[in-house]
């Protein structure tokens, strides 16, 4: 009797590959890709006839509040929630109680991921005064995706609003620095313009000068420095049209929210569920971001997935949190933004796959190629369905896209080979890996 040459087959499948879109076969063997077309037996062989397989999605921004506020979400029920929207790995942030901001609670994290996180994840070490001139030894801890710098105060303690603590960090290492880049200055400033019961004025307070301020610092502290950064959540056009000039030194990222949600809808319809940091902004601003998209200027797309109770988001504003869920609904967000034409689906890959592992330095993954993981996102871009509470598996167990009408599903996620959710049956256990970086990772020698 002969062994099956390969252990899983993707038959028949339009199969997304870097230079284009084929209906072939993929073979998987030990966890990464080993043939793309041709014939061979595989121990399982999945039919993926009239679906597309992408490589597998990367979330570069999601908050798992694993430890200390976990009433929200841990890391097993936010890789839960990665893995049943077609998310194959994610970079978790370091906004915790306590913060991640020292060797021992990356550690303490990689441990607690260990048999429980579903996908591949990364963790990111949160910079402050007390840190800042240590940076450079804690990026490099294996399973660090680097340092986040929160400039404007947000959920958690991790904030560095002044220009010379932020120069120390940015001098102190070399990767690439994830920047949260609302000016704290001006928040304080502008507090009496948030207004009793009234969620429509967050954006009002956290206008978009708070924003620009702080874009333009950081990347005037990054030229000083030489320090390349990564400016999350951008809101305002006038952010990208400032950052286009600044390509060799800042990307930059978007989120489904802020592509999809405008305020003049979300905070009638949605009250405080649609509160989060930097703001949902006016229909204006909306319409801008896919413009600066249409230019190619957001590198990539993050979720920024950040739940809280919703007995807590409920509350009046503004003694309410900010942030919403958003890592399940990230790929079904962009598939039906796919499907109405705003962009193409090559473009959506390039800002879910490729773009993350160009801009972090990952190993192995962000494209479908001999040689690297087995990740794939395997979506049904023509399935038209709803967004249904019972389909979310967030702790928290909400998001501002229930009742949503979408075209275009994940059906399968598969990781390193294997199959973690097909068809939002998952697997028994789970098998997430810590993800590898050029910068850390050291290949071994003969």
């Amino acid at each position: 009797m002969t062994l099956p040459i390969f252990d899983l087959c993707l038959k028949n499948g339009s199969v997304v590959l870097p230079d284009a879109t084929v209906v072939t076969d993929v073979y998987v063997r030990d966890g990464r890709i080993a043939r793309i077309g041709g014939q061979g037996d595989a121990g399982r062989v999945i039919d993926c006839t009239g679906l597309t397989v992408l490589p597998g999605v990367i979330d570069t921004q999601v908050h798992f509040r694993e430890p200390g506020l976990t009433a929200a979400e841990d890391l097993a029920t936010g890789s839960l929630a990665a893995v049943m929207g077609g998310v194959t790995a994610v970079f978790e942030m370091p906004n915790t109680k306590p913060a991640t901001d020292c060797p021992e609670a990356v550690v303490a994290k990689l441990e607690h991921a260990r048999g429980r996180m579903w996908c591949d994840h990364a963790f990111y070490v949160g910079a402050t005064t007390d840190n800042a001139d240590r940076c450079a030894e804690l990026e490099m801890l294996p399973g660090t995706a680097g340092i986040k710098i929160f400039m404007g105060s947000s959920t958690g303690n991790l904030l560095v609003s002044d220009d010379a603590v932020l120069e120390r960090v940015l001098r102190s290492g070399r990767r690439r620095v994830a920047i949260h880049a609302e000016d704290e200055t001006r928040l304080l400033e502008r507090m009496n313009e948030r207004r009793a019961g009234d969620p429509s004025s967050h954006p009002v307070w956290r206008d978009d000068e708070t924003a620009m301020r702080a874009t333009q610092r950081i990347v005037q502290l990054a030229r000083r420095t030489g320090r390349r950064i990564h400016v999350l959540h951008i809101t305002t056009p006038a952010e990208y049209e400032f950052l286009a000039g600044h390509k060799d030194i800042a990307s930059c990222e978007v989120t489904p929210q802020h592509l999809t949600l405008a305020a003049e809808d979300a905070y009638p319809r949605l009250g405080t569920l649609a509160q989060m940091n930097p703001p949902i902004r006016g229909q204006k601003y909306r319409d801008g971001l896919w413009y600066w998209l249409g230019q190619g200027v957001p590198d990539i797309i993050g979720s920024d997935h950040a739940p809280h109770p919703l007995a807590a988001k409920q509350r009046a504003y503004p003694d309410t949190p900010s942030g919403m869920p958003g890592v399940q609904t990230l790929l079904p967000l962009m598939l039906d933004h796919v499907a109405k034409g705003r962009l193409s689906l090559r473009r959506l890959v390039d800002m879910t796959s490729a773009g993350p592992q160009r801009l972090f330095g990952l190993v192995r993954k962000g494209r479908i190629a001999v040689g690297y993981d087995a990740d794939f996102s395997v979506v049904d871009l023509a399935a038209r369905w709803t967004v249904q509470q019972e389909w979310l598996a967030s702790k928290c167990g909400w998001s501002p896209f229930v009742g949503a009408e979408l075209t275009g599903r994940p059906m399968g996620t598969i990781i390193r080979g294997n199959v973690v959710m097909w068809e939002n049956q998952v697997a028994p256990t789970a098998q997430g890996a810590p993800l590898l970086f050029e910068a850390t990772d050291r290949p071994l020698t003969a």
